[in-house]
């Protein structure tokens, strides 16, 4: 059975207990300690935990059995740090991006007396993975792996957000600087390293199965997979109902630099070109209606059903041909396919 979002919170307390602990073996003030629990609780807690969550799903998968108490409680510290890994990067993200909201509340810069102290706050969601996985792994076999597995990751996803911001700033509109080799590149390291490969890995490291033929086989699997739900997205930005969406996509008025405006920046005529030109990037409803009159004319929906029908054939492959020899399970793979095929939010 898969791991509940209301199972997998209760381990999240304990978590911020022990950086607390850690926190007061050096005599930080009491108000430091309520500000970073605040921080971490505001920051960590409230969304689908889709990321911390799959670690706890596939180890129960590799090791063939339910969790025991002990093994649910790892897998899903792993999890957890993932999840301030995540934190980290929004806290981050919000700000470079000059942000509203985040999951329904305001940005936590943007929350009462925070401000530019939320630049050290993500600095702190970054540095508990370290603390929480010296506490728990330090003597597991594979610890060094799961330290260089973290460092890595981040530092892959730092470089997908350079790449982004240098692509698309939102106050600098020029479609000259959009390319899918660019937006390959942001959309691989931005998101499917540490969203799809990270947990997994996780998952293998802890459950000894992480072989160099099964790290290849999962990174060869769930790289492109991690594109194809980040193509998704941008495909769902503009098309799907934002009621069903839960949000108004703005990647338009945002200047992203999205699937939907390289694929139309490949067939655009000159006079839709000069239509996106005009109107791309701009905050302002008529522009984004014109933009979206573009996307319908190049029938984009079609053009991202083709490839996902595509993309989704290829993993399919791919998950057929897994070897399984050295420990690593199809039905990974497969779980996550089948949460992300033909979703609508």
């Amino acid at each position: 059975m898969p791991t509940t979002l209301k199972e997998f919170e209760t381990v999240f307390p304990n978590l911020v207990n022990d950086v607390l602990d850690h926190c007061r073996q050096y005599g930080l003030p009491t108000n430091a300690l309520e500000w970073f629990e605040k921080n971490a609780k505001h920051n960590t807690v409230g969304g689908k935990c889709n990321r911390g969550m799959s670690v706890v799903d596939t180890t129960s998968i590799l090791l063939g059995h339910s969790l025991s108490q002990d093994e649910y409680f790892h897998a899903a510290s792993l999890g957890w740090m993932v999840e301030l890994l995540q934190a980290f990067f929004l806290v981050s993200d919000d700000i470079m991006d000059a942000s509203k909201t985040r999951r329904g509340n305001p940005c936590w810069y943007l929350m009462p007396d925070v401000g530019m102290i939320a630049i050290n706050d993500a600095f702190m969601l970054e540095g508990s993975i370290y603390v929480l996985l010296k506490k728990y792994f330090r003597s597991h076999k594979s610890y060094v792996d799961l330290l260089e597995l973290f460092h890595e990751t981040t530092f892959q996803t730092e470089l997908g957000q350079t790449c982004d911001l240098l692509t698309a700033p939102e106050d600098h509109v020029d479609l000259d600087n959009f390319s899918m080799e660019k937006y390959t590149f942001i959309v691989i390291f931005k998101t499917a390293f540490y969203s799809f490969y990270l947990p997994v890995a996780l998952a293998m490291h802890y459950c000894n199965v992480a072989t160099e033929k099964n790290l290849k086989q999962a990174k060869d699997i769930l790289i492109p997979m991690g594109e194809y739900f980040q193509i998704q997205d941008d495909y769902l930005d503009n098309f799907a109902d934002p009621e069903t969406l839960g949000k108004i996509g703005t990647d338009i008025q945002d200047n992203k630099c999205s699937w939907l405006i390289n694929q139309a920046l490949q067939r655009a005529s000159l006079e839709q070109r000069k239509v996106l030109e005009e109107n791309y990037g701009r905050k302002d409803s008529e522009c984004e209606k014109k933009v979206k009159v573009v996307f319908d004319e190049l029938d984009l929906k079609a053009v991202y059903q083709k490839y996902e029908e595509e993309r989704v054939a290829e993993l399919r492959k791919l998950i057929d041909q897994v070897d399984e020899s050295e420990g690593l399970k199809k039905q990974v793979f497969e779980e996550f396919l089948r949460k992300i095929y033909k979703r609508s939010k």
